[in-house]
This record gives structure tokens, sequence and C-alpha cells, in this order.
């Protein structure tokens, strides 16, 4: 594809409404378009709580966060806003809410389609480039195709939260960060295997260090219970988790945002995976994946992530649990053996210790 042509010092807009997860996954692309053009001032237009993961972003000029649930005001407002601001604008999303902003902000634009909808032929006409999602392969590989659209090279790198850590944040012996509190409940572990976990990490001369966010302690004060660990749940800045993190031996987690960051900096991150498909929205590790992540398997390791399932015949079901809703339990992570986890945590503090 030819090299989109961009004025000297362009404004680029990156659609992004969705999760945090999601809007930490789309750095990747932003830092491809930040190596292509130097001198682009580029903007993220995001859900209000999800900037938070953009924090100290260097590649990153400024954020728009706006409300997820729009009235008409609202919604003219950011029309008026961003109408034809920029020189180019990405939707990273089929949706038609996130086209319709990309095709409205930029004087050209580019994005996804699904080939399923009806929808497709008109955002086809609308975007100035565009291409046909594979929802088979992981996101941010499915995202960089939209760098092969503007005829740019591709940089297959998470950038983390950066900015200012409180001295003394980061423990003086050596510990690892534990994430037992995801967003919603089919994604959850059980409160004994993060117990037992805790005990197994002690035994090997590691403190536990407890992460979530405030929301999260009613949940946690249950999981760690006369359990010997350092709370800093909802006390953390998105830098200071990323540096928190990224300074430990090993993290251990569910299928979350903070996994995801986890797998960024490059710690050693044993992810904990039920009903999600790991080869769509499996952890990214630093450098890339050398090889796509498999359906299912018992403990699968690619660079510096080891995915942990419980490989039932219905792994995965990319369904919301046992019970088809946001509050069902998983069977698969029910039933998920602490001894299983404990031997990933095993094979990473060996590959941390050997480096």
């Amino acid at each position: 594809m030819k090299t989109i042509c961009l004025a000297p010092e362009p404004r680029v807009l990156v659609v992004a409404l969705r999760r945090l997860g999601d809007v930490l996954l789309t750095t990747p692309l932003i830092r491809s378009i930040k190596q292509a053009f130097p001198e682009a001032a580029i903007e993220a237009l995001v859900f209000a709580g999800t900037e938070g993961i953009l924090s100290g972003n260097p590649d990153i000029a400024g954020v728009i966060a706006i409300a997820e649930r729009q009235g008409p005001r609202e919604f003219a407002a950011l029309l008026q806003r961003i109408w034809r601001r920029y020189d180019l604008a990405l939707s990273t999303q089929t949706g038609d809410r996130p086209t319709f902003l990309a095709w409205l902000g930029g004087r050209q634009s580019a994005g996804p389609l699904d080939a399923n909808r009806l929808s497709a032929s008109i955002k086809r006409l609308a975007l100035s480039r565009s291409y046909t999602s594979d929802r088979g392969r992981h996101r941010i590989v499915d995202l960089l195709r939209l760098t092969e659209l503007l005829g740019i090279p591709g940089c297959a790198e998470i950038v983390c939260p950066q900015g200012i850590v409180r001295p003394g944040l980061l423990p003086t012996s050596p510990y690892a960060v534990v994430h037992a509190a995801p967003k919603y409940t089919y994604k959850r572990w059980t409160s004994d295997g993060w117990q037992n976990l805790a005990g197994a990490l002690r035994q090997r001369g590691l403190a536990t260090t407890a992460v979530g966010a405030k929301s999260d302690r009613a949940y946690l004060d249950e999981v760690w219970r006369q359990s010997d660990v350092t709370r800093r749940d909802g006390t953390l800045s998105w830098p200071e988790l990323a540096a928190l993190i990224g300074a430990a031996r090993v993290y251990i987690g569910p299928d979350t945002a903070v996994t995801h960051l986890a797998a960024g900096t490059g710690v050693p991150t044993v992810a904990l995976y039920g009903p999600t498909d790991p080869r769509i929205w499996g952890p990214w590790p630093v450098g890339g994946l050398d090889r796509p992540w498999a359906a299912a398997g018992t403990i699968q390791h690619r660079g510096n992530v080891w995915l942990v399932q419980n490989p039932l015949p219905c792994l995965p079901c990319r369904l919301e649990g046992c019970e088809r809703r946001l509050d069902s339990h998983s069977q698969c992570l029910d039933e998920l053996a602490v001894e299983q986890v404990v031997v990933a945590v095993d094979q990473a503090l060996a590959v941390r210790r050997a480096a």
C-alpha cells in the first residue's frame, strides 16, 4: 500500500472507545504512527475512566475523554470539537460510533470493517482506507493492519504508563505482585487459590504485594483475609502501578487490563485464563509473539508470559461464564489447581534468575 500523504506536522486522532485493556492494546498502533511521522501530534479519543492507562505516553500529545453514554448536547459539542480538525483520523473498532467519529474528525480516515454487517459497504465508502477485520487474529495483530493501510512499518510494542513514582513505593526485599480482581466475576479464580498461592510465594522467599481498584476492596478483603500480604488496592496511579509491577520478581493475575500491563512491562507474567480466547486476547509479551497462543493448553509460554488454563473440552467458550452472565462462575477457573499455577510461577522465576 502506498504511504499516506500527510501535512509536514500532521494532527492525528486515534479513536478507541472500549475498556482499559483495549485502550492499552492500541499503543503499538500509536507508536507505529509516531515513528513513521515523528512531527505528528497524536490525540486519543477514549471513554472517561480509561485515559489513565495512557498516562505519560510519550507518543501522545493529548487525550479526549468522553462519557460512555452521551446526551445530545454532549455529543453535539464533541462533533463540533473534532470536525475536520485532523489530517488523519483512525477508528480502531468496527462499530458505527467510532467509525463515524473517525470520518467526521479526519480529512483522511481509516479503520476496520465487519464483514458480517450491512453497514460495511457504507463505511467503506466513507473511510479513505479500510480493511475487513479478522476476528481470528490477536487484537494487536489485527490493529496493526491499519499500518499496512497507511503504508508505514508496524511496531508491535505496548507502551506502558509513565510518570512520577512516590519515594519508598517499591519494596526493598524481593516481592511478587498479585492482582486477584478482574472487572467481571466470570474471570475470577478462587479465594482459596489466591491464598494458597501467597503461601507458596512466601515459601520461595517472596513477599506478596496485592493490587486492585478501590472498588475491589470488599472482594479483596474476603480474598486476603488472614493472608500475609501488603495491600496496595486503590492507592496507586497507573504509572506507579506499572513501576511496582515492573520491578517485581513475578506477576500473577487473571484476564484483565493489569495483566496486559504487566506483560508490557517485561516482568515475568503468569496469566490465569478461563473463558477468554487467548488467540485473540492473550497477553502480549515484550517483543511480540514468536508464535500465536493456542486456544487451550495447561501452561503455554511466550516470551515473558506464562498463560495458565484448565483445558476443559469447552475451553475457550468465549462466553460470559457457565451461566452466560457477567456475575457467573466459570468451572474452568473454579477447578484450576493452585499446584498448576505454582508450576508456572516456578518456571517464570527460573527464567528471571537465569536472566
